[in-house]
């Protein structure tokens, strides 16, 4: 579901796009999960725009406003040797700067 105010954002992707996650390593504090990085996943919906929490993290007093992203995974392309459903998918939400157009 799109809200009415996500019609305005100025995002990089939509809902529906295919994305990896950048797999660079992090000096400080992030909220990407290191099993997530390198993974393709789809955007599953726009969350809106915040804060960026690792420039909170360093104290900054004015970190930059950017859009998070829902995105989903299938299972099976996170775990290695995943054994359940091929419908079984992973939801995480994910700062625009840690996502890559494929």
């Amino acid at each position: 579901m799109v809200l009415d105010f996500q019609i305005n954002l100025k995002t990089k992707f939509k809902i529906d796009d295919l994305v990896i996650i950048d797999d660079r390593l992090s000096t400080s504090h992030c909220r990407t999960p290191s099993y997530i990085r390198g993974k393709v996943g789809i955007v599953e919906r726009i969350c809106g725009e915040f804060p960026n929490p690792e420039e909170i993290a360093l104290c900054n007093d004015n970190p930059s406003i950017i859009p998070l992203y829902r995105c989903r995974f299938k299972q099976a392309d996170v775990w290695e040797n995943y054994e359940g459903s091929d419908k079984d998918t992973l939801e995480l939400e994910i700062y625009e700067h840690w996502l890559k157009k494929i």
